[in-house]
């Protein structure tokens, strides 16, 4: 019974730090992009015709925008949000933890989930 809890217990680890992989560097080829994490392992694998323009990258999230749609990724690629183009602008920039958009005379800033976190006026 021990080991099989201490099994279980190293599969939850295991599934909670695969959940949270950082994304050290994203690599664009002609028709490709690749994630790695902090080890220099790749962890992911998107075609562009499937994601679009790479907008950056946080510490687990990117920002790929095709058409008139922003998708907010994982670090695997799964797709966490969909915004249209025309509610956020343009993105401007992707930190650590959040994006920024600048919409007419407004700058936006959103958190990895696609939330509006504050909007100021651009100068």
């Amino acid at each position: 019974m021990k080991k099989l809890l201490t099994i279980l217990l190293l599969m939850v680890t295991l599934a909670a730090q695969a959940q949270r992989q950082q994304i050290s560097y994203i690599e664009e080829t002609k028709n490709w992009y690749y994630v790695y994490d902090e080890q220099g392992k790749r962890i992911g694998g998107l075609s562009r015709s499937s994601i679009g323009e790479l907008k950056g990258w946080g510490n687990d999230f990117f920002v790929a925008k095709r058409y008139s749609y922003y998708y907010i990724c994982d670090a695997k690629g799964k797709t966490l949000k969909t915004m249209n183009v025309s509610d956020v602008g343009e993105i401007v920039g992707v930190t650590n933890t959040t994006i920024t958009s600048r919409k007419g005379s407004w700058i936006f800033t959103w958190n990895k989930e696609g939330k509006k976190i504050s909007a100021r006026s651009a100068h």
